[in-house]
């Protein structure tokens, strides 16, 4: 019997009615939307569109934030001020006495009211001051949000906008801002002229910048009276960012004042600070539009010198806020560290490895940072703090640290979504903190979920996928290997070893999967921008029962095609070795600046099984896997503005079996499809190749070809672009382009050509990739989508449609205008599709 829940609301939330509605209320905010003049008095006008001019060749980065009076934003670039008109709807409701819908202004006022009184009949009623305290503190927290809504507005008018009344003065500050910004830039010669356009009272104003030629770095000279001082900073001059023949930047000066006080810091300077550093420019000296810089460090007031300054000791107090007047403090040296506790409960050869300030030393700001970051690492301090001592003329490094809860649960209930559509899930951890007095982390979760996904062998229904799982692991704050001395260098890079067994249950309607593992991994990070993890050993023994109907299609894809998918569904012991690499260098996702990231992986199965053969297993019938398997993952976000950013991904990988193995684990398979890749096609139904899927039975109702069958792969290649618009509140809009496929290394073939559609995998077309043709395949998809950014989730719902499809015959492959919101459907009609995601895609 199978188990379905939620089709019918899938398959019916786009029916002719409701497209009807959707249609009517656009048409309805359009109208209403389209005039923003109307919101005009007497004589106003409208700023109805701003743009600012420039050279080709000068940088346009910052212009868009420029402007000191903004125009209304407008739907799609169409004079239809939507959010204008959201504005005074709101405002209509919110200056009468009473509305149905929307808050008045009186309807806050009257809500403050009842919770004053509320609150304060809950504090008389209470008996305990740490109850009144807690109640007041909840007043308080409500009435600030009350009186926020009454200051700013109800929900319309904090997501809309003021009408933007045209303001002459405003456009002649942002002519001053935009001259500014090109003098700080180097055009020391730059003007700004406008150009004011009025049309039925909606004006246009365009600003020109003549920026002249730039001014470049020509000569630079050092005025440093101390000489250590000024030979650090002639030892450092490969990373200055002052470059000679360079346009001349405020920014860049600003950044060079700040690495010269870190450089300093580094060597030292405890006391040092930015404000000693001054700049003198010269413009006459040299050449036409030329410039000699003068970079002066001046001496401090209470000194006629900068003065270094050398740790004299270092203290380590390991439970900080700790009191207890019926023991006595105890103190210890250990490698130059004075430690100071109660009890005696932590490794001092541990904390003493991640701890790189040293007697006798230079002060040093990186080492006093890294020794912060890498004692927080550890997870086992709330809060480490260091601050020196310079009192009675020494320097003393004091750390602070104060412990975290030995024990910790932790509950989490939510939502997920990996390939099809979102389901719930429930987490439960216990976390055991310094369980053998070394710092290790014991930890103890499980996990219980399920989410609606459409099965191997069927795509008509949306089926339930649980998962279960129960992990058991230790992690070490050291490398568990015999390396000496050595370790004692290594606590900068943050080097942990995690032994983990876990146990994992997977109910899906074509199967039904079992996997016990267990691994070692270690792991390290190097300057905060990139983590390593190399997994010594991981082992796998997966037991795999089969529906009856999946178990009969897999033997026939084995026997008439060759193809040894089924393989992997077989009893197995899987042992690999993984490395993986992740580059995060300017935290990748972040909305304030563009950031990137890359992610590598290779994975090496079987790779014992080379040394010696396995009997134990192979007695008992268990599959045994040699394979190796590559995967390359790169993001990269642009932000554009604050409101808009361009999101790229490419995508790629490649699996292949060697050593007598004909197939892969079922999960070291490649899929292309779904809502975090290609949208356009059902979640893994895309491939392989150019080879089509059977023709659909009913393609009045499902399309032109029968999407019932996962299409693995074992290369790799996909990628996508989106645009994103933050448009009102927590709604953001997206518009993407998505690409890929998969291939295989070799042909698959149809068992008899004279049927080619019988096989549900490849039958007609190419499966195996070729170097110069590979790009012919590509799939390609766009659509357009909305996110629901709640700061603690993000909801999306995104529209996919086939632009490119491969799997059609050569010159029929280009479908985008033959997509449908509804049926009935045909070779010339192809549904779109939709796909409900927890996040962004990537």
């Amino acid at each position: 019997m199978k188990r379905t829940f939620g089709l019918e609301i899938m398959q019916t939330a786009l029916n002719g009615k409701v497209t009807k509605i959707s249609v009517g209320l656009c048409l309805f905010l359009l109208l209403n939307g389209c005039v923003g003049t109307k919101y005009l008095k007497g004589d106003e006008k409208l700023l109805y569109r701003q743009k600012i001019e420039v050279p080709r060749h000068f940088d346009q980065a910052g212009l868009r934030d420029i402007y000191v009076q903004k125009a209304n934003r407008r739907l799609l670039g169409l004079p239809i001020n939507t959010l204008t008109w959201m504005y005074y709807l709101g405002l209509g409701r919110f200056e009468k006495n009473h509305s149905w819908f929307i808050h008045s202004k009186n309807d806050f006022i009257r809500k403050r009211e009842r919770k004053e009184k509320k609150f304060d009949a809950k504090i008389a009623e209470a008996k305990s001051e740490r109850k009144k305290t807690n109640l007041q503190f909840r007043k308080q927290q409500k009435i600030e949000d009350i009186n926020f809504k009454i200051e700013n507005g109800n929900l319309p008018m904090q997501w809309g906008e003021k009408v933007s009344v045209y303001d002459t003065s405003a456009v002649k500050l942002t002519a001053e801002k935009i001259t500014l910004l090109a003098f700080n830039r180097g055009y020391f010669q730059a003007q700004t002229r406008t150009e004011i356009t009025e049309k039925k009272k909606r004006v246009s104003v365009k600003y020109l910048l003549s920026p002249g030629l730039p001014f470049t770095y020509d000569t630079l000279f050092y005025r440093v009276p101390d000489t250590a001082m000024l030979k650090i900073i002639k030892e450092a001059e490969g990373d200055s960012r002052i470059r000679m023949g360079d346009r001349y930047d405020q920014k860049t000066l600003t950044d060079e004042r700040d690495r010269i006080e870190i450089l300093f810091k580094d060597h030292g300077y405890y006391d040092f600070s930015k404000q000693y550093i001054d700049y003198q420019v010269d413009t006459t000296y040299g050449h036409h539009h030329s410039i000699a810089l003068q970079l002066t460090i001046s001496d401090p007031a209470q000194r006629p010198y900068h003065k270094t300054f050398v740790i004299d000791s270092v203290t380590f107090r390991t439970d900080a806020g700790v009191l207890d007047r019926t023991r006595k403090r105890q103190s210890v040296m250990y490698k130059g560290i004075r430690y100071n506790y109660m009890e005696d409960e932590y490794s001092k050869r541990i904390l003493s490895q991640r701890v790189f300030l040293k007697s006798d030393s230079l002060y040093s700001r990186d080492k006093t940072f890294a020794t912060q970051r890498q004692l927080a690492n550890l997870d086992i301090f709330k809060f480490v703090n260091i601050n020196y001592d310079t009192s009675g003329g020494k320097f003393i490094a004091n750390i602070f640290a104060s412990a975290l809860d030995r024990y910790s649960w932790t509950n989490e209930a939510g939502v997920t979504v990996t390939q099809g559509f979102p389901g719930p899930y429930y987490s439960l951890s216990l976390k055991r903190r310094n369980i053998f007095k070394g710092l290790e982390i014991f930890e103890l979760n499980g996990r219980y979920g399920f989410e609606g996904v459409a099965g191997a062998t069927d795509f008509q229904g949306v089926y339930k996928s649980t998962e279960a799982n129960v992990n058991v692991s230790v992690t070490f704050p050291q490398f568990l290997l015999p390396l000496g001395k050595r370790a004692d260098q290594l606590g900068r890079f943050n080097p942990k070893t995690k032994l983990l067994v876990g146990y994992t249950y997977t109910d899906r309607p074509e199967y039904q999967r079992s996997n016990v593992t267990f691994n070692n991994t270690y792991t390290w990070e190097n300057k905060r921008t990139t983590l390593y993890s190399f997994t010594l050993t991981n082992l796998q023994i997966i037991e795999s029962t089969l529906d009856p109907a999946f178990d009969q299609l897999l033997t026939d894809l084995q026997n008439q095609q060759g193809n040894n998918l089924k393989n992997s569904f077989k009893p197995s012991l899987v042992s690999s070795m993984i490395f993986s690499m992740t580059w995060n260098p300017l935290n990748y996702g972040n909305t304030q600046r563009s950031s990137h990231f890359l992610r590598i992986q290779a994975e090496s199965g079987g790779t014992l099984f080379n040394l010696y053969t396995p009997y134990f297993a192979i007695d008992r019938g268990l599959e045994i896997y040699k394979y190796l398997r590559l995967g390359v993952d790169f993001r990269r976000n642009k932000v554009i503005d604050q409101r808009t950013s361009v999101a790229f991904r490419v995508n790629s990988g490649v699996a292949y079996a060697y050593g007598g193995s004909t197939s892969l684990p079922y999960e070291k398979y490649f899929f292309v499809g779904g809502s975090n890749s290609v949208r356009a096609w059902r979640p893994r139904r895309l491939g392989i190749g150019s080879a089509p899927p059977p023709l659909s039975t009913n393609p009045s109702s499902d399309g032109i070809f029968d999407y019932r069958y996962e299409r693995p792969g074992t290369i790799l290649l996909e990628g996508s672009v989106e645009w994103r618009k933050k448009l009102f509140g927590f709604v953001n809009g997206a518009i993407f382009i998505d690409a890929g496929n998969v291939w295989t290394f070799d042909q698959i073939a149809p068992a008899d050509p004279a049927e080619p559609t019988t096989a549900p995998w490849a039958s007609q077309g190419n499966t195996k990739f070729y170097f110069d043709s590979f790009f012919k395949e590509i799939a390609v998809g766009t659509g357009f989508g909305l996110r629901f950014d709640f700061s603690f989730l993000v909801l999306r719902f995104d529209v996919g449609i086939k632009v490119w499809d491969p799997a059609r015959p050569v010159g029929d492959r280009w479908v985008l205008g033959n997509f449908r919101f509804t049926g009935p459907y045909d070779s010339d009609r192809e549904p779109i599709i939709y796909n409900i995601g927890i996040g962004y895609p990537f």
